[in-house]
């Protein structure tokens, strides 16, 4: 099985654990990444990402963000075809330029799931005929693992 996290998803095992949710969906993501490190799924990224990160304020939290990210295996370039891709979501949506970027990367790679913390932007794809399914990793890891 091919996944793409989203930045949020590798964010999220920094974010506030005292919030019972925020630490379910660390767990869920970490499992996720492991079972990526333990070739059980292949881990998708994109110069998207990479470029998303980068944007990060906060120094310590980008780092950490990024030794998490390592495991992915497989990098997507921006390509013109991405780039159209996401106009193209974006014209059907209120989705965001970032997000319908990853989206579009996500499809790129033929991946069969893109994980995200942000329940807009999943509720928002449920509308919408995309090559990847959009999902919680709290929810994803429930039905795959």
């Amino acid at each position: 099985m091919t996944i793409y996290l989203d930045n949020c998803c590798y964010n999220r095992p920094f974010d506030d654990q005292t919030q019972e949710r925020i630490h379910l969906e660390s767990e869920a993501i970490l499992t996720i990444l492991q079972r990526g490190q333990m070739g059980i799924y292949k881990i998708v990224g994109s110069k998207i990402l990479e470029l998303d990160m980068e944007r990060m304020r906060d120094v310590t939290k980008r780092q950490r963000v990024k030794e998490l990210y390592k495991v992915a295996d497989t990098h997507i370039c921006y390509t013109e075809e991405i780039k159209k891709r996401s106009q193209e979501i974006m014209k059907l949506s209120k989705i965001r330029t970032f997000d319908s970027l990853h989206i579009a990367a996500a499809e790129k790679a033929e991946a069969d799931v893109m994980l995200t913390t942000d329940d807009k932007l999943e509720k928002m794809t449920e509308k919408l005929e995309l090559e990847v399914k959009v999902m919680n990793p709290l929810k994803f890891a429930w039905e795959a693992i």
